[in-house]
């Protein structure tokens, strides 16, 4: 039984960060989330608290501010830290041959795509990525593995860079399926 020996050093960070500007839009969806689930534990504890639940503890619905100040002690960390670490986090590089992309907030994703493999190349924009002038590009091939998507660039950039990669693409495929 042989092993695969490690590569000397790390993996190296792809070359672009994503826009500056993606802090704010990450920021911003923290925020929401952070609103919709302190505001819903608001009412499900006047819920709780108001209808006298015999299975509520008598200190809890006594006291039900508690869930909605847990709540936001816990989400608290999540939406102050969470911009910043991903925008740390996220990065991309387009080689030659390969899509190279980072990302993630709780968890990291290295993702390489060839481009020879490249089947679509599409541009993503939700409402407040447009407020703030940002896009999603999306990388798709015949492996769900092998597709990807890199949030966070520039309107312009995502156009460019989906542009380059459909002529690249075109370019450099091959009859394998």
């Amino acid at each position: 039984m042989s092993e695969i020996e490690p590569s000397p050093g790390a993996l190296r960070d792809p070359e672009h960060r994503v826009s500056p500007k993606a802090r704010q839009l990450w920021l911003l969806e923290s925020l929401i989330g952070f609103v919709l689930f302190v505001g819903g534990a608001v009412l499900v504890s006047r819920w709780v608290g108001g209808s006298g639940w015999a299975w509520v503890p008598d200190w809890l619905s006594g006291q039900s501010w508690l869930l909605p100040a847990g709540v936001a002690v816990v989400m608290a960390p999540f939406l102050v830290a969470e911009p910043f670490v991903r925008y740390a986090v996220h990065r991309w590089e387009l080689s030659d041959d390969v899509v190279y992309a980072r990302s993630g907030f709780l968890t990291r994703e290295w993702v390489f795509v060839p481009v020879s493999r490249i089947q679509t190349v599409d541009k993503a924009q939700g409402w407040l990525e447009r407020l703030l002038g940002l896009a999603t590009l999306e990388i798709r091939t015949a492996s769900h593995a092998g597709s990807s998507s890199i949030k966070g660039l520039d309107y312009r950039v995502a156009a460019g860079l989906a542009d380059r990669l459909a002529h690249r693409a075109e370019q450099l495929r091959d009859d394998a399926t």
